[in-house]
């Protein structure tokens, strides 16, 4: 028996289970897809919100603020990419700058620091030349940031591994039942039993919450779709830029990556299947209009890529992290959607607190708090680079010719800990396939890769896990 199970290896998942490895705990994360960060948390805006959004008082506006505070030394510690580039909301129109102030004094009340509201539109367009030409005002929020999604995600639950926590993919929790000494979940791999269980399980976290509460949740599957400007395009905006926020959330933003590219999006599409993250046509004509109202000449014939995602919208528009007082041991962190993976690091914070009071849990001394992350040859002076590659030549054998991405890296990416499987596994870490191409080109070498690293055939080799097989046979006979 465990004393912890966690449903799901997002980023709440992964940051309470780093969390809990802080203790002398058996622990272990159960994840139906074949990663980390295969479900919420891999389709997102990547911003570090700077918290003026979120209601006075709630949980989400406590934890937006905490997180966006723990940020900076948390990308230190575990060696992932982390920018404060400071963010602006856009108002049009002079009748709602009021809509603005309110905004920035809701920031004051959230303990925002550093915020002003902007009317010197030439100040405005010396920080940001492509604004819109009809605005009026900005709030401008210093302390907001951008970040990689996946390598926070990523980050978390290796450090989290390398600490103890076991991770158990391609584990789909079925049921959950209450027994003498704690829980028993069923899944598609067997039965677990634990003496606690924490439901980070996104979008699914309302069912399994239901299983065992007569307090019934219901979470709806938001729709966002993105488009990927390619790095050309990257610096047509310095910072985050969002509209006056309006019934569904912050709307469509403009912001730099931590990569160097331009993302535009999310639109906020209700939907009821949990697991439908296609795009539509009328999706990205929305996005489109909706982005060139508060950035003007857009350059969307630079968009490399267009992907969806589902945020984890709870009915009530709030964070739920508690103990369940009708399920003891049973601890929600559900209804996890934006400003999700900003407060992550406080979310993990707080679950894994509850957790170690529940347990009474002891202080693990070997706890290890820190992690490199994969080196990027990129980073190197001319003479480091020319020492690496002396030392181990797959560094010197470019894979991906977009993104400049080395066989050295993606053999890393592989071995190192909770490595790698399949083409997206390599791609979230390294960026082989993330750029121009789309891995039109590196897709073959990283598969050949792939096959030789884990000794497996080709044909077993799959673009995210389950049946995404990318080789099904052969088109000649083989000797």
């Amino acid at each position: 028996m465990y004393d912890v199970i966690i449903i799901g290896a997002g980023v709440s998942g992964s940051a309470t289970a780093r969390e809990l490895s802080r203790y002398r705990v058996n622990a272990c994360v159960l994840e139906k897809e074949e990663d980390v960060c295969s479900g919420t948390s891999k389709a997102n805006s990547g911003i570090v919100h700077a918290g003026y959004d979120a209601e006075p008082g709630s949980l989400m506006a406590k934890l937006n603020v905490e997180g966006n505070q723990m940020m900076p030394e948390l990308s230190k510690e575990l060696d992932f990419p982390f920018e404060q580039k400071g963010s602006f909301v856009v108002c049009l129109e002079e009748e709602r700058i009021p809509d603005l102030e309110a905004l920035y004094k809701r920031g004051v009340e959230n303990g925002v620091k550093g915020m002003e509201i902007i009317t010197d539109r030439q100040r405005i367009f010396q920080m940001e030349p492509n604004l819109s030409e009809q605005v009026a005002a900005v709030l401008y929020a210093p302390t907001a940031g951008i970040v990689c999604p996946f390598h926070l995600n990523i980050a978390l639950a290796e450090n989290a591994y390398t600490n103890g926590v076991e991770f158990h993919f391609h584990t789909e929790v079925l049921a959950i039942e209450k027994i003498e000494d704690g829980w028993m979940v069923e899944t598609n791999q067997g039965r677990y039993e634990a003496k606690c269980i924490v439901n980070a399980a996104g979008v699914y976290a309302d069912r399994f919450h239901n299983m065992v509460s007569k307090e019934k949740i219901h979470i709806t599957p938001r729709r966002g779709d993105y488009c990927l400007l390619d790095k050309s395009a990257g610096k047509h905006v310095s910072r985050t830029i969002f509209a006056l926020p309006g019934t569904y959330g912050k709307g469509v933003l403009v912001t730099p990556t931590v990569h160097g590219n331009m993302l535009v999006g999310p639109t906020a599409i209700d939907i009821e299947d949990k697991e439908a993250t296609a795009t539509t046509r009328a999706g990205i004509d929305e996005l489109i209009q909706k982005a060139g109202m508060n950035v003007r000449d857009l350059p969307m014939r630079q968009v490399i890529t267009s992907f969806a995602g589902l945020r984890a919208h709870e009915d009530h528009h709030e964070f739920i992290i508690k103990e369940l007082e009708d399920a003891p041991g049973f601890i929600d962190c559900a209804g996890i959607e934006s400003p999700g993976l900003t407060s992550c690091p406080a979310i993990g914070k707080m679950a894994a607190g509850i957790v170690r009071d529940y347990l009474k849990l002891e202080e693990n001394e070997n706890f290890v708090g820190t992690r490199k992350g994969i080196l990027d040859p990129k980073n190197l002076s001319k003479e480091e680079y020319k020492q690496l590659i002396k030392e181990d030549p797959a560094y010197g054998n470019i894979i991906c010719r977009c993104e400049m991405i080395t066989e050295g890296e993606i053999i890393d990416a592989i071995r190192r800990p909770l490595g790698a499987k399949s083409l997206d596994g390599v791609k979230r870490r390294t960026r082989a396939g993330m750029g121009r191409c789309q891995s039109g080109f590196c897709a073959p070498r990283t598969m050949e890769i792939l096959q030789r690293e884990l000794q497996i055939p080709m044909t077993e080799i799959t673009k995210s896990g389950g049946n995404s097989k990318l080789v099904v046979g052969t088109n000649k006979d083989t000797l």
